[in-house]
């Protein structure tokens, strides 16, 4: 349990940076995480799961605040928006559904940063941006634990949990990232 416990501020850094330098496998992060604290101390799934909604929560923000001083050239420039994503679009279906387009870009590989450009360049106020995104960060940590308690139920060492845990949702992203550019989004 003390391990998990001490590896927790390395988890947030990792999940904060990662959800500001989109390279860095965050997700992968708290499943690992997840796996161990399920073979140490089950209970200790729960700080993992807050513990990244919280790094994810403040990598967010930050994004966010650079989105809103840098605009979407800046994004472009650094490379967090694709080629070809349309803006227009998608700040129309955040006036229509913000906390639910919230919640899936959190889940979806790629998604994530062309919403917090939009959020940010349409000028979607700082305390309705906050409060709309707690839970999707919440949500986004939740999952991706829950794929590190599932490998921790299955496999009796923790570093076979730890590995199924990674390889799963590494592949998972992988196949969601092919989807999406077989649909042309």
């Amino acid at each position: 349990m003390t391990d998990v416990l001490y590896g927790l501020p390395w988890l947030f850094v990792v999940v904060a940076f990662g959800a500001v330098v989109p390279v860095v496998p965050t997700g992968a992060a708290v499943s690992a995480a997840a796996a161990l604290a399920f073979h140490g101390h089950p209970l200790t799934t729960v700080v993992v799961v807050l513990t990244g909604a919280v790094g994810a929560y403040v990598g967010d923000a930050v994004t966010y605040l650079v989105c809103r001083w840098g605009g979407e050239q800046f994004a472009r420039r650094v490379r967090w928006l694709r080629t070809g994503h349309r803006l227009d679009d998608l700040a129309d279906r955040l006036r229509e559904r913000e906390i639910p387009v919230l919640l899936v870009s959190r889940l979806l590989p790629g998604g994530r940063i062309p919403v917090l450009l939009t959020i940010a360049v349409t000028g979607v106020d700082w305390r309705r941006f906050a409060l709309a995104n707690a839970p999707a960060c919440l949500l986004w940590s939740a999952v991706y634990a829950g794929i590190g308690i599932f490998g921790g139920a299955i496999f009796p060492e923790p570093w076979q949990s730890v590995l199924v845990a990674v390889v799963v949702v590494l592949l998972a992203t992988q196949l969601i990232s092919f989807v999406q550019a077989r649909r042309g989004h």
